[in-house]
């Protein structure tokens, strides 16, 4: 695997990951009773993406690690 097929299939892992961590441990402004007057009540109140981002870098890597042994190594 070149290094810019490898580049590409980490980029579509993480963006993969990034959708499935998302929604986990988000409380919406209806829930915590918060709601900023202009706003959805749907919208979380504290995202936290920075965390998110770096724990789906984390998993992405895993993934990719498998994706990589298995391109690489595996007679399949």
């Amino acid at each position: 695997m070149s290094l810019l097929a490898a580049f590409a299939v980490y980029f579509v892992i993480w963006w993969t990951v990034l959708f499935c961590i998302l929604p986990l441990d988000i409380r919406s402004q209806a829930e915590a009773g918060e709601i900023t007057h202009g706003t959805e009540p749907g919208a979380p109140v504290a995202p936290q993406l920075a965390r998110k981002a770096v724990i789906t870098s984390f998993v992405a890597l895993v993934v990719f690690a498998g994706v990589y042994v298995g391109w690489n190594y595996l007679d399949v």
